[in-house]
């Protein structure tokens, strides 16, 4: 699984020019999962996201994670980011999970943030979206389960 990670002050998903999901200060996550993904992976990312320690502190040192600061996360489903654009110019996204698994397991890593006490809201699985941010720093940080960064 690979997460796009942005710290934002809001972020919102309209999905034919209607709003459907809309958070305030937290993170937006763009989730990206691959044919190899487990629930090994999953574990790992939930823990590494509602973790993060990139909140600032009375001191204004990064100390605080999402869960510190009472943050949501929107998680936005996106196969992009398992496009290898190595060869040619049009990416191949071979590696991107088939849509059945990638649903289960992105529906499986909101529940997960969930159990860790974190409100979580959603795009729209499969549907062309308009993602918008204020990204806050901006703080956009990239995690791997298979840590090949």
């Amino acid at each position: 699984m690979r997460a796009v990670i942005q710290r934002v002050k809001e972020a919102r998903v309209k999905v034919s020019g209607e709003e459907i999901s809309r958070i305030g200060r937290g993170f937006l996550v763009l989730l990206g999962v691959s044919r190899e993904d487990a629930s090994e992976d999953l574990a790992y990312l939930a823990r590494k996201i509602a973790n993060l320690r990139v909140f600032e502190d009375e001191a204004g040192k990064l100390n605080r994670s999402i869960k510190d600061i009472g943050g949501e996360i929107l998680l936005v489903s996106n196969f992009t980011l398992y496009g290898d654009c190595r060869k040619g110019n049009r990416p191949s996204f071979d590696k991107a999970a088939p849509p059945k698994e990638a649903e289960k397991l992105y529906l499986a890593l909101a529940s997960r943030l969930e159990e860790e006490g974190i409100p979580v809201k959603l795009g729209r699985f499969r549907a062309m979206m308009e993602v918008e941010l204020v990204n806050d720093g901006p703080v956009t940080l990239l995690l791997d389960s298979r840590k090949i960064f």
